[in-house]
C-alpha cells in the first residue's frame, strides 16, 4: 500500500515534544546552513550566509557594549553637572555622549537591516526548495490522493516566511538580551549586591505573570484568526456564487449569515481590547516599580552623601534595561509557540512531498513505454490507494489519425483512463504504450485558464513559441472567438479570464490552443460539454483536419459522428471495444427491444408516419417524426440537418433535409 502521511499529533510528553521540535528545526535549517548534499547549496552561498551571520553577531555584541558604555557616560555626565560643575568636562562628555548615541543608533539600524537580509535570503532559498519539491514529479497532484496534508497553498504562501524571520528574530534577540541582562546585572552587582538579587527575583515573578497573561492572548488571537477567516470566507463564498444568490433572491439570508459572522468578529475584538487594557495597566505598573526602585533604595544614601547621584542614575538605567531585556526574552519564548507550529507544519509538508514522489514498494504498477502510438496491453487500472479496480485486462490500440470515444456510466473510470495515459495514475498491472507527453495535449471539461495574457493563453504550455498576431487572430476566428479581441486591449493584456469568459468560451479557447499547438495526440475529457452542436461539430471537424490521433470522453450522441471506435466501460470493470456503427446498431436493438417486449409506437403517429413514407417526396418529415423512425436523438438529427447529411431510417429509406425556407423538411433522397 502507498505510504500514508499522517499529520503529527501534539505530544503529551514535554521532553519528547521538545526533541521532535529540534528535529523539525534541523530538517528545515540544516540544508541551508550546513548542507550535506552537494546539490543543496553552492559552497560560495553557504560561506556568504555564515559571513553575514558572523557579522550580525559582531554587531549585536557591539550594540550591547555601546549601551553598557552609555550607562557609564550617563553616570559620569550627571556627576559633572551636579557635583563637579566643570564646564569644560561637561562639554567634552556631552560630545562623547552624543557620539555614543549616534553609534548605538547606527549599530541598531544595521543589525536590524542585516537580520532582515539574512531572513530574506533564507526565506527565498527555503521557498524555492519547497516549491521545487512541490512541482517535482507532480507532487502537487499526488499529495491530494496519498496524504491528508491540508491547505498546501497556504503552507507555501504564508508559513515559510515566518520560519526564517522568526528564527532570526528569536536567535538574535536571545543573544542580545542575554548579553544585556548579564552586562547590566554585573554593573548593578558592582553597585549593590542586595539590589541586584531583589531585582532578579522581582523581574522573574513579574514576567511569569506576563507569560500567564500572554497565554490568554494567544487564545484570543487564535479565535480572532478563526473569526476573520470565517468572515472572509462567507464574503468570498458570496462573490463566488453571486449569480446563484441573485437567482434565489437570497440577499436577506446572506446578510444574516454575514452579520452573524461579523458579530463573532466584533465580540472577539472587544475581548482583545479588554485584555489589552488590563495588560497595559500591569505593564505600566510593573515598569514604574522597577524605575522607582533604585531611587527608593539609593535616594536616602545619596542624601546622606554616601553615594553619588550618577550611581543612582546608572542603577536606574541598569534596572530598566535588565527588566526590559528579560521581558523581551520571555515574550520571544512566548511567541516561539507559533514558530514551533510553523516549523512542524513545514517539516510535515516536506516529508509528505518526499513520500508521495517516492515509488511505493511491494506494489504493482503499470509499466509505461514511450513509442509513437497509443496502446493498452493487458492493463488493469486501479485507484491510487489500490482499493478499487477501474478497468480490468484492457487491450486496445489506437491507430494514427483515428478517434476513440470512451463511454460508460458516471463514475466508472472514463477520466481515470486519461489520467493513466498522462502518467498521473499508475496503480495496477500491464503495459501502457504512449508517445512522449510533450506530444500530447489534454483538454479537460473545465479548461485550464492560466494567469496571463491572451497570447500566453493561446500558446500554453509552450509560451515561447513565436506566432504573429495575424495568425493568432485566425485561430480565434476558427473557434468562433473573433470578437474576443474587442473585449480586451490586445493579445498582451492580462485580465481575469475566468471571470470574463463563459465556460463555453473557455472550451473554445482551449480548442484554439489545440489548433496553435497541433499536437500529434489529443485527449479530450468532455471538452465540448458546454458548447452547442454547431460549435462542437465545427471544432471536431477542424480537429480531424489536423490529422491528430485523439481520444474523447463524453456522453453526447453527436460525438459518435467524429470517432471510429467506441470503448464502453461497464459497472463490473469489464469493457468492450466496437466500431461506432456496431455500437449504434446495438443501441438501436436495445432501444427497439426491452427483454422480449416490443416497444410500441403510438398508433396515431404510426399511421401518420406510414402516410409520410408514402408521400415523403412531396410533404417530408419533421425532426420529431424522423426521430421515431431512426435510432438517432433529436439533437443528432438537427445536427445532421444543419450539415446537410443524409439519414437512413430503420426501414432502409434514405432521407436528406431540404433547407428551402418553403420546405424545411426531411424528404426521401
Amino acid at each position: 500500500m502507498p505510504t500514508q502521511v499522517i499529520q503529527a499529533q501534539p505530544s503529551t510528553n514535554a521532553f519528547s515534544g521538545f526533541i521532535q521540535f529540534w528535529k523539525d528545526v534541523k530538517a528545515v535549517a540544516q540544508p541551508y546552513w550546513y548542507p550535506n548534499d552537494s546539490g543543496d547549496r553552492a559552497f560560495s552561498d553557504v560561506i556568504r550566509s555564515w559571513g553575514m551571520l558572523f557579522l550580525l553577531v559582531l554587531l549585536i555584541i557591539a550594540l550591547v557594549s555601546a549601551n553598557l558604555f552609555n550607562s557609564f557616560i550617563t553616570r559620569y555626565l550627571l556627576d559633572i553637572i551636579i557635583e563637579e560643575k566643570n564646564p569644560s568636562k561637561f562639554s567634552d562628555t556631552l560630545v562623547l555622549f552624543g557620539l555614543a548615541l549616534v553609534l548605538v543608533t547606527l549599530l541598531s539600524g544595521f543589525s536590524k537591516l542585516l537580520r532582515k537580509k539574512i531572513a530574506l535570503d533564507w526565506y527565498q532559498w527555503l521557498n524555492n526548495k519547497i516549491l521545487s519539491k512541490y512541482l517535482n514529479s507532480r507532487a502537487y497532484y499526488k499529495i491530494n490522493f496519498q496524504s491528508n496534508i491540508d491547505n498546501p497553498d497556504q503552507r507555501l504562501s504564508q508559513e515559510i516566511e515566518p520560519i526564517a524571520s522568526n528564527a532570526l528574530s528569536l536567535s538574535a534577540n536571545l543573544l542580545e538580551k542575554i548579553l544585556e541582562m548579564a552586562g547590566f546585572l554585573i554593573i548593578l552587582w558592582s553597585i549593590s549586591q542586595s539590589v541586584a538579587l531583589i531585582l532578579v527575583t522581582y523581574t522573574v515573578i513579574g514576567n511569569l505573570i506576563a507569560v500567564f497573561l500572554t497565554q490568554e492572548l494567544n487564545k484570543i488571537n487564535r479565535e480572532e484568526l478563526e473569526a476573520k477567516a470565517d468572515y472572509t470566507y462567507c464574503l468570498t463564498h458570496l462573490r463566488t456564487h453571486a449569480e446563484s444568490v441573485a437567482f434565489f433572491r437570497g440577499e436577506k439570508q446572506e446578510s444574516n449569515i454575514i452579520d452573524r459572522r461579523f458579530s463573532n468578529l466584533i465580540k472577539n475584538a472587544k475581548r482583545k481590547i479588554d485584555w489589552e487594557k488590563n495588560n497595559e495597566i500591569f505593564n505600566r505598573g510593573y515598569q514604574a516599580v522597577i524605575q522607582i526602585f533604585p531611587y527608593i533604595v539609593f535616594g536616602p544614601l545619596q542624601i546622606k552623601g554616601e553615594i553619588d547621584f550618577g550611581e543612582i542614575s546608572q542603577a536606574s538605567i541598569c534596572c530598566y534595561f535588565f527588566a526590559n531585556a528579560l521581558g523581551d526574552l520571555i515574550n520571544e519564548f512566548g511567541n516561539s509557540g507559533r514558530f514551533s507550529s510553523y516549523v512542524e507544519r513545514l517539516s510535515e509538508f516536506s516529508d509528505a512531498l518526499k513520500s508521495v514522489t517516492k515509488q511505493p514498494e511491494n506494489v504493482s504498477t503499470i509499466k509505461t513505454v514511450e513509442e509513437n502510438h497509443l496502446a493498452f496491453e493487458s492493463v488493469t487500472l486501479q485507484t491510487p490507494n489500490y482499493e478499487q479496480v477501474i478497468v480490468e485486462n484492457l487491450s486496445l490500440s489506437v491507430q494514427p489519425g483515428e478517434g476513440l470515444l470512451i463511454v460508460g456510466p458516471s463514475g466508472r473510470g472514463k477520466s481515470s483512463l486519461l489520467r493513466a495515459i498522462a502518467g498521473l495514475w499508475n496503480a495496477g498491472t500491464g503495459r501502457l504504450v504512449r508517445p512522449p507527453l510533450e506530444e500530447v495535449l489534454f483538454l479537460p471539461q473545465r479548461p485550464y485558464i492560466i494567469l496571463g495574457t491572451l497570447r500566453e493563453q493561446l500558446l500554453y504550455p509552450n509560451t515561447n513559441r513565436q506566432i504573429t498576431d495575424a495568425e493568432l487572430k485566425d485561430f480565434l476566428q476558427q473557434v468562433n472567438l473573433q470578437n474576443l479581441l474587442s473585449r480586451v486591449d490586445g493579445f498582451d493584456t492580462e485580465v481575469p479570464w475566468e471571470n470574463i469568459l463563459s465556460v463555453g468560451e473557455q472550451q473554445r479557447l482551449a480548442f484554439a490552443r489545440l489548433l496553435v499547438t497541433r499536437p500529434s495526440f489529443t485527449i479530450l475529457d468532455e471538452a465540448t460539454s458546454a458548447l452547442d452542436l454547431k460549435n462542437e461539430g465545427s471544432l471536431y471537424q477542424q480537429l480531424q483536419e489536423t490529422k491528430t490521433t485523439f481520444i474523447s470522453v463524453g456522453h453526447r450522441e453527436s460525438l459518435f459522428d467524429y470517432h471510429q471506435w467506441v470503448l464502453e466501460l461497464s459497472q463490473d470493470s469489464s469493457w468492450q471495444l466496437v466500431t461506432v456503427q456496431d455500437y449504434r446498431n446495438k443501441n438501436t436493438s436495445i432501444t427497439k427491444t426491452t427483454g422480449n417486449t416490443q416497444l410500441k409506437i403510438d398508433s396515431f403517429l404510426k399511421d401518420k408516419f406510414q402516410t409520410k413514407l408514402e408521400n415523403s417526396i412531396g410533404e417530408g418529415l419533421s425532426h420529431k417524426e424522423m426521430n421515431a423512425l431512426t435510432s438517432y436523438s433529436l439533437s443528432t438529427i438537427r445536427s445532421k440537418a444543419s450539415k446537410g447529411e443524409s439519414i437512413t431510417t430503420n426501414d432502409g429509406f434514405i432521407y436528406r433535409y431540404n433547407k428551402d425556407p418553403k420546405v424545411l423538411k426531411w424528404v426521401m433522397d
